[in-house]
């Protein structure tokens, strides 16, 4: 959704309220068993009494479902939902089909989506033009959709941290234009459908469709998948937990008979893009007070920025109160790039704020987190990074760590030979990302570099792990009224 910043352009690939509504949710065969492979003692064992009658109650329910939903089918089995996700750095529209005698099986043929480049986020000096931007989307699913389905077609734009960053009036503006073009796109639309998501919505989003393409819903809590997503304006952290929590982070989430204890937060700020331009304004005024007095005397020097690069000053993007007096510290920094201390800055902004945790135990700041628990996929940045590293799905953390101490010691002008094809402003952040991946997952949430708990991935087997999906998912599944899926009310994360 959120990836490393690219030049502007286009790629392809095939009312919030407080309370959700009950729905429905499919559920899968396991297939957790494949990702997880190398972890020890993940055969199959036998199902308890409990299991047992919770599948029996849930198979119950389907056929319920099933009948329900098909007695007023149409004669056309296919249909199809638009979700727009409008991310930090920018736009993506996601078509679903799906056969409506097989369920929410989303394979390669299932889901289409285009992105266009910059975000919503950046039209806050002119909102008005921020639904022109939708266009190209529209029309891209008019595409995907049978005309004579475009009517019944709904189409809902959730936009995520990058309005989240912004002023209420702003945001309601830019929702405003886009709410205009989508009125008059031929697909079903309402106002309410165009909105800011909550941070904790985006998380279960995400942690529903992991566990639905696992085949993990409705089964034991504890083997459920948690998801940490590393965005580029925030980073969510989502899963089951047996701890006690403060009922603002808590969302207790019932599929069938099985209550899921679902600890669900977003770390505004915290995600990879919005984190690496903290960082240079933080090392351009010399804002690291927190610091050891030796890394302080260091700080002349950007340890994230490979050596050889030169910093220009008509480019560098600093917010409009960090000019004048913030230049000539930017303009004295030399880049040397060195990974352990780039991740020794990088958990310093992790950790800014600690001292004023309420809830403890604090792993990011002053936002409490219980005890990470389980099995968890690491996804978008994550596994963007790993994958320019050619770091395969079940890497360590070590493995990230060895090949971003290898990046950042390199001069840049051996490295843009090396990468030609990439863009320069994206080269530049995977020695910043790298970093910062173990800053976040080792330092912080204190997942050990030979960790076999943690995977990263995009997709399970042909299913995108995109929050979108999951979103989607809930809002077909609740049309359906079984009751089978049920959430408590969202956070304000």
């Amino acid at each position: 959704m959120r990836r490393l910043p690219s030049r502007k352009g286009v790629s392809s690939s095939k009312p919030t309220d407080d309370d959700m509504d009950p729905v429905k949710l499919q559920i899968r065969s396991s297939t957790r068993s494949n990702l997880f492979s190398r972890s020890p003692k993940h055969t199959a064992t036998a199902r308890s009494s409990f299991l047992l009658l919770s599948s029996v109650a849930i198979a119950v329910a389907l056929l319920l479902c099933y009948l329900l939903f098909f007695t007023g089918a149409s004669k056309t089995s296919k249909r199809y939902g638009i979700v727009i996700d409008g991310g930090s750095t920018g736009t993506r529209v996601h078509v679903f089909g799906y056969e409506a005698d097989g369920g929410f099986d989303f394979g390669k043929d299932g889901s289409a989506s285009l992105r266009v480049s910059p975000g919503l986020s950046s039209f806050a000096e002119d909102p008005r033009a921020a639904g022109g931007s939708l266009r190209e989307l529209v029309e891209f699913a008019k595409g995907k959709v049978p005309k004579e389905q475009w009517g019944s077609t709904e189409v809902r734009l959730m936009a995520t941290a990058g309005l989240r960053l912004l002023d209420l009036d702003v945001q309601s503006r830019i929702l405003e234009s886009c709410r205009q073009v989508l009125r008059s796109s031929g697909f079903k639309f309402q106002d309410e459908w165009a909105s800011v998501i909550t941070g904790s919505d985006e998380g279960l989003y995400a942690w529903v469709v992991a566990n639905h393409a696992l085949g993990t819903l409705g089964g034991d809590p504890l083997k459920t998948i948690g998801i940490i997503e590393l965005g580029g304006a925030s980073t969510q952290v989502t899963f089951v937990s047996s701890e006690p929590m403060p009922p603002q982070f808590a969302r207790p989430v019932k599929v069938g008979n099985v209550t899921y204890n679902i600890y669900s937060h977003s770390f505004l700020h915290y995600g990879q893009n919005v984190a690496y331009e903290s960082l240079k304004e933080a090392l351009a005024s010399g804002d690291f007070s927190s610091a050891s007095e030796a890394l302080r005397e260091r700080m002349t020097i950007d340890p994230c920025t490979p050596k050889g690069y030169l910093y220009d000053m008509e480019s560098a993007k600093l917010s409009p109160g960090s000019l004048g007096e913030k230049d000539k510290y930017l303009s004295a920094l030399q880049s040397r790039g060195n990974f352990s201390e780039c991740r020794s800055a990088a958990n310093m902004m992790l950790q800014k704020g600690k001292e004023k945790c309420s809830y403890q135990p604090c792993s990011i700041g002053s936002t409490f987190m219980p005890k990470l628990q389980g099995m968890f996929l690491a996804t978008e940045n994550f596994f963007h990074t790993s994958k320019f590293f050619g770091l395969g799905p079940r890497a360590y953390l070590s493995n990230l760590m060895i090949a971003g101490q290898q990046f950042c010691g390199e001069d840049w002008s051996k490295l843009k030979k090396r990468y030609q094809s990439f863009d320069e402003e994206a080269l530049l952040q995977f020695c910043f990302s790298s970093a910062y991946s173990v800053a976040l997952l080792h330092d912080s949430l204190g997942i050990s570099l030979d960790d076999e708990r943690i995977r990263v991935a995009n997709q399970i087997g042909s299913i995108p792990l995109d929050w979108a999906l999951g979103a989607f998912i809930l809002q077909s599944a609740s049309d359906l009224d079984c009751g089978l899926f049920q959430s408590g009310g969202s956070s304000p994360s």
